[in-house]
């Protein structure tokens, strides 16, 4: 049996209509992941990157893909300056979504390029009902950045539309159709990459057509820990899987099991085990093919130690988080199928929509990746030409110790990524909770300067004893401001085949089985 769960009901639909015509996890998630850059385009789209990690059920081998992009060739710290505003054109980072789609489905994959983009072409010719949580935040991001070039193409007479309203997008029907033709020469290396230069350089951008042109997707080995009787897979870096892999790391040290999920005892562990896990990737997460990242060193069990001997069960140590801001920016979303292939993958333009910036006639706007990296010339992630930034999406892969699945699973939402991970992972293997049981769960964020939101559910007790322990704490955080937590999905596949999923609360989605 094939699953499949993302954050959107059509996009969910789109690849169970591709495993149902004989395609597999790496085509159904190409189909989910062009579904959704055109039903959550305040999140994900051609503009923006991806990541996978993909199961070979034959094998039991994972791969990684990084499908982010780089900063353009003429892009300096010169050219940027002492500021870089999250608009900016020099925000923007070669789009590499299209790409890792096309090398997803030229390694593991079944069907062409062309079928598995028909339910997304339907979608944008024929248009869909808008969900009422991507309403919500398709009207932030309209408003936020009203007046970026050509974001109109995403709205209706000027406004976003609204919870149920049909949105139709003919420049991502014709965008897409062309690219069903072209391949990803039809991006890269035609008109639409043409557009998107054009709109950059009338904006003030420096990005050329031989950036485009240049573009390549990586494999790479994942990386990963066991905890408990699972391993865990994230992509390496310049992506932050590691911050959950360390964090994880640390916790595997205290019996949370024993511990109220909701209660502050863990939650204090689980805050200050984020909070070293940050500041080591503030540190060193950078892009590795520029930088040495030493991965091998923060992952080993003697640093796991080292780092857990900081916490006080009773007190927040003075460790500075390091990592911005959080946000619905992002869509993460998972497939299995009937073979044991599983696909773990995530697609995003970082803040909502990116910069806003949409290339003239194309439908999609372009992200703002760029806006990670530093400007202090001296840190390993500072900015500089042809160079990734510290990335921001992570998917996430469990398997057994014998290396058979367990299962995809992953958070989208900026910083709160890796959070979401290690909350999930804490529910799903300490806990023994159900796919949906811990996306259900409520959870906590540790913000910029170290201060904890709270979601609505934790308690009145829990939040005090917390804020007694020296955190600062905002409590009951709900409605749409629940997106600050994230939104997560969940496949589990059982050794007999069968699969139990989940799909997040916090978004519009929904879990299908074919």
């Amino acid at each position: 049996m094939g699953q499949v769960a993302s954050s959107q009901r059509a996009a969910t639909a789109a690849g169970i209509q591709i495993l149902r015509a004989g395609g597999n996890a790496a085509d159904a998630a190409v189909a989910v992941a062009a579904a959704l850059a055109v039903t959550e385009p305040t999140s994900t789209g051609l503009g923006g990157d991806c990541f996978a990690v993909f199961f070979e059920g034959s094998t039991r081998k994972l791969t990684a893909l990084n499908g982010s992009g780089r900063a353009p060739a003429r892009l300096t710290l010169e050219v940027v300056g002492k500021e870089l505003l999250p608009a900016s054109p020099h925000t923007v980072t070669v789009p590499g979504a299209l790409a890792g789609w096309c090398d997803l489905l030229a390694r593991h994959g079944r069907l062409p390029l062309a079928t598995v983009l028909e339910p997304a072409i339907a979608l944008a010719e024929d248009g869909f009902a808008v969900g009422p949580i991507t309403a919500y935040w398709w009207g932030v991001g309209v408003e936020s950045l009203r007046g970026a070039a050509n974001l109109e193409e995403l709205t209706i007479d000027g406004r976003a539309p609204r919870a149920g309203e049909r949105f139709r997008n003919p420049g991502m029907a014709r965008t897409l159709r062309a690219i069903a033709a072209g391949g990803a020469d039809a991006f890269y290396r035609g008109p639409i990459g043409a557009a998107i230069v054009e709109v950059l350089a009338a904006a003030g951008g420096v990005m050329g057509a031989g950036d485009l042109a240049a573009h390549v997707s990586t494999w790479d080995e994942p990386i990963s820990i066991a905890y408990r009787d699972v391993r865990v897979w994230e992509c390496p870096p310049n992506g932050q899987g590691l911050v959950a892999l360390i964090a994880l790391a640390i916790l595997e040290g205290f019996d949370v099991a024993a511990l109220d999920p909701l209660g502050a005892d863990r939650l204090h562990l689980v805050v200050e085990a984020l909070r070293l896990a940050f500041a080591d990737a503030r540190a060193y997460i950078a892009d590795p093919r520029v930088v040495a990242v030493p991965i091998a060193e923060l992952l080993s069990k003697e640093y796991a130690a080292r780092r857990r001997a900081l916490i006080d069960p009773r007190r927040a140590a003075a460790v500075a988080p390091g990592m911005p801001i959080s946000g619905n920016d992002t869509v993460y979303f998972c497939v299995v199928d009937d073979a044991g292939n599983a696909c773990s993958f995530i697609n995003s333009n970082y803040m909502g929509f990116g910069t806003g910036i949409v290339p003239r006639g194309c439908g999609f706007t372009l992200q703002n990746r760029g806006h990670c990296f530093s400007l202090d010339p001296t840190h390993p992630n500072a900015l500089a030409p042809r160079k990734r930034p510290y990335h921001t999406i992570i998917p996430g892969m469990l398997t057994h110790l014998d290396g058979s699945l367990w299962g995809p699973f992953g958070v989208m939402a900026g910083f709160m990524q890796p959070q979401g991970h290690v909350q999930v992972v804490l529910a799903l293997i300490d806990d023994g909770a159900t796919p949906q049981a811990a996306l259900d769960r409520p959870r906590l964020f540790v913000d910029s300067v170290g201060g904890i939101a709270l979601e609505e559910g934790i308690s009145d007790a829990a939040a005090a004893s917390l804020a007694g322990r020296g955190h600062p704490v905002s409590a009951g955080i709900a409605g749409f401001e629940r997106a600050l937590f994230g939104r997560g999905q969940v496949i589990r596949r059982g050794a007999d085949g069968r699969v139990a999923a989940g799909c997040d609360p916090r978004c519009d989605g929904s879990t299908e089985s074919s």
